[in-house]
């Protein structure tokens, strides 16, 4: 089991690096004025999220769906509840990202730099409390 756990926060760890990285291309991305830095960052972007963050969040989920199953008492806990609910919103945060990856890449998107500043903090305030509930276990 403890290899298990090594290995699901490893993918932890790379998921939210990518998480936190991704928004930030998309704040250069957005101020960028030129067809070739728009390509480059098309690019940068793709390969970030199919190469790590997507394999790292199924890594992620599978993990900690095979920690469950080999410890299922924690589904009677208030934190492993209130974890799940976060990670869900994880991955909504995933999707998202991919939805104005895609915007970008298209030329659709009418989002700022200023509004991906904002975009890009979002993960913090999901991966403290689910750091918190894991550690603690308040409830």
């Amino acid at each position: 089991m403890l290899w298990i756990k090594a290995f699901h926060l490893i993918a932890v760890i790379c998921w939210f690096a990518a998480l936190f990285y991704l928004p930030r291309l998309f704040v250069y991305h957005a101020m960028s004025d030129d067809q070739i830095s728009r390509d480059r960052f098309v690019i940068m972007e793709r390969k970030l999220y199919r190469g790590i963050a997507t394999p790292s969040m199924v890594l992620t989920l599978v993990l900690g769906l095979w920690l469950l199953h080999l410890v299922p008492g924690f589904m009677k806990s208030g934190w492993m509840h209130a974890k799940l609910t976060l990670v869900l919103l994880c991955v909504a945060y995933h999707f998202a990202a991919r939805h104005y990856m895609v915007q970008l890449r298209d030329g659709r998107c009418t989002k700022s730099h200023r509004f991906f500043r904002v975009f890009n903090e979002l993960p913090v305030f999901l991966l403290v409390p689910i750091v918190i509930l894991v550690v603690v276990k308040p409830f």
